[in-house]
């Protein structure tokens, strides 16, 4: 979906596409998004509880409803999670069988005349962004091991395979009153956006995303490659991958690097799951 802001924001344009598949051994897809300018939203209900999809759902049915603005706040968006913890906290018919989900979405918003992107999140969906230097995780994990990380027990290479790497501590609707963490950083013409869920980053390394960003490929192409690598990697999970391309004034000189210069076919390399959108 190609989006430009009718508010001024230095001319910049907004490519995106997600692609979702439910991997090679679950049987049913518990991940939900949206690409709905100016929001742009990863849900993963929690594997393993009750109504884990339908939780997803009900935090993307929350999102819509800030869909088409030009004037997202921080407390339109806490409003909004604050709705779906409501609406998933609903679903459970006991403690033990509480359903929940992780989020992690992107607003795009202007301040001053200037764009930038509203990041939040809960749970272990993360977001990244590539610059022609690098790419970045710009979230934090709410989970057991991350946790760990930040203490100094462990290092990204043993959390990869710790047998608890799965513990996240903060879900919408099965943790209660659990925050979420919001980022605000500007949204340069040239990078890349990606949000996704953790069926993508427990089969694939940091170093492995990043050539598959810089493929050269399209935003729809790139999500599709994306989710067929996890898949291909084991698909032991859910696999959800959003692409975000701001394309700006200075995007001429980066379109090599992050694939805006090249024309791909607007195909995907997994089948399509409901958009959610």
């Amino acid at each position: 979906m190609t989006w430009t802001p009718d508010i001024m924001s230095a001319g910049v344009t907004l490519v995106a596409a997600g692609s979702t598949h439910e991997g090679a051994v679950r049987r049913h897809n518990e991940d939900a998004w949206l690409v709905s300018p100016p929001v742009y939203v990863v849900a993963d209900g929690m594997g393993g509880h009750a109504a884990g999809d339908v939780a997803s759902r009900l935090v993307i049915e929350a999102f819509e409803e800030l869909a088409g603005r030009d004037d997202v706040t921080a407390p339109d968006i806490e409003r909004v999670l604050e709705s779906s913890r409501t609406a998933v906290s609903a679903l459970a018919t006991s403690p033990v069988t509480a359903p929940g989900s992780t989020v992690v979405a992107a607003v795009y918003v202007v301040e001053r005349g200037r764009g930038y992107w509203l990041l939040v999140n809960i749970g272990d969906s993360r977001a990244y962004l590539l610059t022609p230097e690098r790419l970045e995780q710009v979230s934090h994990d709410h989970s057991l091991v991350q946790e760990m990380i930040d203490a100094g027990e462990i290092d990204e290479r043993e959390a990869r395979v710790h047998p608890d790497r799965h513990v996240i501590t903060r879900a919408i609707g099965a943790v209660d009153d659990a925050a979420a963490d919001f980022t605000l950083m500007p949204a340069r013409g040239g990078t890349r956006l990606l949000l996704c869920s953790d069926g993508l980053t427990g089969e694939l390394d940091d170093e492995r995303i990043e050539r598959v960003l810089r493929g050269g490929a399209s935003a729809a192409v790139t999500a599709a490659r994306l989710v067929a690598a996890a898949v291909e990697a084991g698909g032991h999970d859910n696999v959800t991958a959003i692409v975000i391309d701001v394309i700006g004034s200075d995007i001429l000189s980066h379109a090599d690097t992050l694939g805006h210069g090249r024309s791909d076919p607007e195909v995907d390399t997994v089948p399509q799951a409901r958009s959610h959108a």
